[in-house]
């Protein structure tokens, strides 16, 4: 699956990622969406790396799964930064 399909990918993924964590993942749907694709990306690139065996196409659930990984690490990593960036008043 080429770099459009992860994009592609990355945007359902980001909306998956709003639904299974509301709250951790702030700025509304557009940051979600962005996490998703960065996410997806990056599920991608750490599936190649580590099981190199060409198969990455969208409608493959290993595909989605990894996707869907990536998308909630970005997301979760996002959340713990922004979190740390706010002062309790």
């Amino acid at each position: 699956m080429g770099f459009i399909g992860w994009i592609v990918l990355g945007l359902i993924v980001g909306a998956i990622v709003k639904a299974i964590m509301p709250g951790r993942v702030g700025g509304g749907w557009i940051t979600s969406l962005v996490l998703g694709v960065v996410g997806a990306i990056v599920g991608g690139w750490i599936g190649n790396l580590l099981f190199s065996n060409g198969d990455m196409r969208f409608w493959n659930l290993g595909s989605w799964l990894l996707a869907i990984v990536g998308g909630l690490v970005v997301a979760g990593v996002y959340g713990a930064i922004t979190g740390r960036n706010k002062t309790a008043a």
